[in-house]
């Protein structure tokens, strides 16, 4: 792992910290050490928890790399859809702790994930990319069809707005929000039951049955979906 992203096993419950001490975005060094987590859990653990810090989870890609050209953002945003397609597909249940603000990246990790319990605190929540210059990829979208609510997926995708946990709730970026200090302690203890409660063959079966035909489709289609990708002006 690296110091920013940082692994342990709890009671057969894997634990992902996020802490770059600043907002949490993603470069390419913290995308593997992701990588290397999720694919840890999968065989160290019965459920995994991806737990931001105090404030904010994710604030989406490293922008400068995005901002270093159109090869440089094909090459992060394409190592960032096959982490969230990593976690969508896992063989264990995905429980994340959204701290704080998730915006972009951070949100589609919230889309990619099973169970998404957010601290009830002042936070921005959604995927913002439209308004700054990017457009949503094809893999994006496809998991904002599987977990947004329908009639929150044209204000959420192609208008950008954010919203506050409670909003984000309503929308589908979110289960459920509990206060602050609860929020840590609610997370472990989901993530316990379904670690105690799920039959790990069943679970990961039903997983595949589910999603691999999707995530086969999106993997197999990624260069092309991100060809043209990077900030418009």
């Amino acid at each position: 792992m690296t110091t920013a992203v940082t692994y342990e096993i709890i009671e057969g419950v894997a634990i992902v910290s996020l802490d770059d001490g600043k907002a949490n975005a993603f470069g390419p060094q913290n995308l593997a050490a992701l990588d290397a987590a999720i694919d840890a859990a999968e065989t160290e653990a019965r459920a995994l928890v991806i737990m931001g810090q105090p404030g904010r989870f994710c604030a989406g890609f490293d922008l400068s790399v995005i901002e270093a050209g159109r090869q440089a953002a094909r090459e992060l945003v394409g190592a960032g859809a096959r982490t969230a397609m990593a976690l969508y597909g896992s063989s264990v249940p995905v429980v994340v702790a959204c701290t704080g603000h998730a915006l972009a990246f951070g949100a589609i990790l919230l889309l990619a994930s099973d169970l998404r319990i957010g601290a009830d605190v002042d936070a921005k929540i959604g995927m913002n990319e439209v308004a700054i210059g990017l457009s949503v990829p094809v893999f994006a979208m496809e998991l904002a069809r599987a977990r947004l609510s329908p009639r929150y997926l044209t204000q959420a995708i192609a208008l950008a707005t954010l919203y506050t946990p409670s909003g984000a709730v309503k929308a589908g970026f979110l289960d459920e929000i509990v206060p602050a200090d609860e929020l840590e302690q609610t997370v472990l203890q989901r993530a316990r039951g379904l670690a105690d409660g799920l039959s790990p063959s069943a679970f990961s079966k039903t997983r595949r049955n589910d999603r691999q035909g999707a995530i086969d489709h999106i993997e197999a289609t990624l260069d092309e979906d991100l060809a043209d990708f990077g900030l418009d002006t």
